[in-house]
């Protein structure tokens, strides 16, 4: 049972934001005081990426833990309505996993930062999490993620 009725947790769940989240700001300013210059979602690129760098032919996702399913604390699965949350949250990974494939496919690196990384019990220093995503940047050939920490 839910503790609020359905206009109210309506109204709730429509007011969370999918681009311009606080996690995704702090990544974006972050990388842009080190002199990073950056796209913001894309609509060409698969999945409409949350940052485009194309001088280093790289995008990144900054993914919210419970709308990407990610396997941390942060993420639970709902108890009610529970059908519904399984279908639309298992799309929601399956659309993750075929964007960053196609992306990888047309030559895009990707990175996924979690929100874990900067966000609960498991967060990084906030400079940790910027410099690894700057290395990876101008580094890296692979694709990769950051995520919290291991407990």
């Amino acid at each position: 049972m839910d503790i609020v009725d359905k206009t109210t947790r309506s109204a709730m769940m429509s007011g969370i934001k999918h681009k311009n989240t606080r996690t995704e700001i702090i990544i974006r300013s972050g990388l842009h005081k080190l002199g990073f210059r950056y796209q913001l979602h894309r609509k060409d690129l698969p999945g409409k990426p949350d940052l485009v760098f194309p001088k280093h032919h790289a995008l990144i996702f900054v993914n919210g833990c419970f709308w990407h399913a990610h396997g941390c604390h942060i993420f639970k699965w709902p108890s009610t309505r529970v059908e519904f949350w399984r279908e639309k949250i298992g799309a929601n990974k399956m659309r993750d996993e075929r964007n960053i494939q196609t992306c990888i496919a047309i030559g895009w690196k990707v990175l996924v930062i979690w929100e874990c990384a900067l966000k609960g019990k498991t967060r990084r220093n906030l400079n940790e999490v910027i410099h690894t995503t700057a290395n990876w940047l101008v580094y890296d050939s692979q694709s990769a993620e950051i995520k919290g920490r291991e407990l």
